[in-house]
């Protein structure tokens, strides 16, 4: 149907969009990472980000790559955001015995790896730390967890946040991501974040609530480990309380007024400039 705005939201549609007739709406390309991935066409993709669509981007690194690599910098920026009714916790002091939390996946980019060579190495100075991960997979045998990391298999939404608010810090250790919502997740239920610099961990964690180590470096995960869990009580709550203040700026609340403002954008920008249907090939197999 003819409409106002019609929304890209992978590669795959940005080429559908870009065809489309300006009946349809203002063409806008909803921009949630960079796929330039072995297992997508990259050429095809590296060409959809220089469609004239106008693009939506969900953290900072991937409206700097829309600008330095494709040559567009009027991008709107739409943060992933948290619902606090359903991720919250009360204030709370750091626990007797220190528990460190994080996402399981075997998917390599996650670095669940990194995240259990740094649990390892942070026992050594805390013999008793636990750990507590949740994830939709089961534990691998290519990537078993060891003892004193419990497990919870596809656990109910609704249950996620005493996982979080169990935890004297968050890993979240990801060699790629678009944003990273565990980020918000845990912060928004109090939980500081020890983060590599991948999705939006700089700018979530630029006024505090945790701390960025170093890519690839689970020595360093593991001296913040035990920074965390061993510093004065007082610093561990201010850390608490930021890291819950910044999740609080990122809302649904919020980002539907961002994204109401960015389609409004986009459809002033196709009133100077009307797009014109494109022919794009779109052959069945990639």
């Amino acid at each position: 149907p003819d409409g106002g705005v019609v929304i890209a939201t992978w590669w795959g549609t940005a080429e559908w969009v870009a065809a489309l007739s300006p009946r349809k709406g203002a063409k806008v390309y909803f921009v949630q990472h960079h796929e330039i991935h072995p297992y997508f066409p990259v050429e095809r993709v590296r060409a959809t980000y220089r469609l004239p669509l106008h693009k939506i981007v969900i953290a900072e690194w991937l409206k700097t790559v829309m600008a330095e690599e494709y040559g567009d910098s009027q991008v709107s920026i739409v943060p992933n955001s948290v619902d606090l009714d359903l991720f919250t916790a009360p204030r709370r002091s750091r626990q007797t015995v220190p528990t460190v939390g994080f996402m399981y996946s075997t998917k390599g980019w996650k670095g669940t790896d990194l995240a259990i060579q740094a649990w390892q190495l942070a026992q050594q100075a805390l013999p008793h730390l636990q750990g507590i991960a949740f994830g939709s997979e089961p534990i691998s045998r290519d990537l078993p967890l060891p003892a004193g990391i419990s497990y919870r298999l596809k656990a109910p939404q609704n249950t996620l946040k005493e996982i979080y608010a169990g935890c004297d810090a968050w890993l979240f250790t990801s060699r790629v991501e678009g944003f990273g919502l565990p980020l918000l997740e845990a912060m928004a239920c109090r939980t500081p974040v020890i983060a590599t610099p991948a999705g939006a961990a700089p700018e979530l964690l630029r006024e505090g609530g945790g701390t960025i180590v170093p890519a690839e470096d689970p020595e360093s995960i593991a001296a913040a480990i035990v920074t965390l869990c061993t510093q004065p009580l007082d610093q561990w709550q201010t850390l608490s309380e930021a890291a819950y203040q910044t999740a609080r700026r990122y809302t649904w609340d919020d980002a539907t007024t961002l994204l109401e403002t960015a389609l409004d954008a986009a459809r002033q920008k196709a009133l100077q400039a009307p797009l014109t249907g494109a022919i794009v090939p779109t052959p069945n197999a990639p």
